[in-house]
């Protein structure tokens, strides 16, 4: 549980750490790293840390969740060296980056909503030419673009069609055939195919769209725990900011 400390009161590295729930070697480190200002010491070498101290762990640990131990402590050190516009481009890249991934998450659930049957909806229509699968030409003109384009995916690994054992002529099953409209709706999007990649290896993990879902669910409240955690390390390090000045 944390202290009360009042301004001015001397802590030693284990009554730091323990109002943390951090070891002595922990704090330490902190301090090494320059997420922490430098400790005084005792005439016999001994650290001795503030209530500032207190507050600059607390900003770190606050600023972990949302912003990864990287970001958090380039920000802190960034601080202690009186680097303040650093540490704020450094939040606004971080915010940035989550504002990207929003974005993704949403280009995806679009997609998979375009290529996927919704709930209690027929299923859509699969443009297959026979029961075997359908070569590359008519789904190229079904999906509106060239088979060359077609062949990349498949070099860059989105696709996997197999081969007719007579012909050598690429065939598409119902999984390449979902695979390749699942990709054209993010290429739509402007995704990057090593963007894209990912995700179609999730869809043939999960065996289909459907399955993706509780994915998806996951990976959107994993964003909004993200978000909420940055607001909560803002919090700490204004109060830590403000404690500096």
């Amino acid at each position: 549980m944390e202290q009360n400390l009042k301004t001015g009161e001397r802590l030693r590295p284990v009554d730091l750490a323990r109002g943390h729930g951090l070891s002595t070697q922990a704090v330490r480190n902190y301090e090494e790293a320059g997420i922490l200002p430098a400790a005084d010491r005792t005439p016999h070498g001994y650290r001795t840390y503030t209530p500032l101290h207190a507050r600059a762990l607390r900003a770190f640990l606050a600023l972990v969740p949302g912003h990864g131990h990287q970001t958090a402590t380039s920000v802190m050190r960034a601080v202690n060296q009186d680097s303040i516009d650093a540490a704020f481009r450094l939040i606004d890249e971080s915010h940035a980056q989550l504002l990207d991934d929003r974005r993704t998450l949403q280009a995806v659930e679009s997609a998979i909503r375009d290529v996927g049957p919704t709930a209690g909806a027929p299923e859509p229509e699969v443009p297959f030419t026979g029961p075997d699968g359908m070569f590359i030409g008519p789904l190229a003109d079904k999906l509106g673009i060239r088979p060359a384009t077609l062949r990349k995916w498949e070099r860059a690994g989105l696709v996997r069609p197999r081969r007719d054992q007579q012909t050598g002529y690429r065939v598409y099953d119902e999984a390449d055939v979902r695979d390749t409209r699942l990709v054209h709706q993010l290429r739509r999007g402007g995704y990057l195919l090593e963007q894209i990649a990912p995700l179609v290896k999730q869809v043939r993990a999960a065996g289909g769209l459907e399955p993706l879902e509780a994915t998806l669910r996951d990976w959107h409240d994993r964003l909004s725990a993200r978000g909420r955690a940055m607001l909560t390390g803002a919090a700490e390090l204004e109060a830590y900011l403000r404690e500096r000045e």
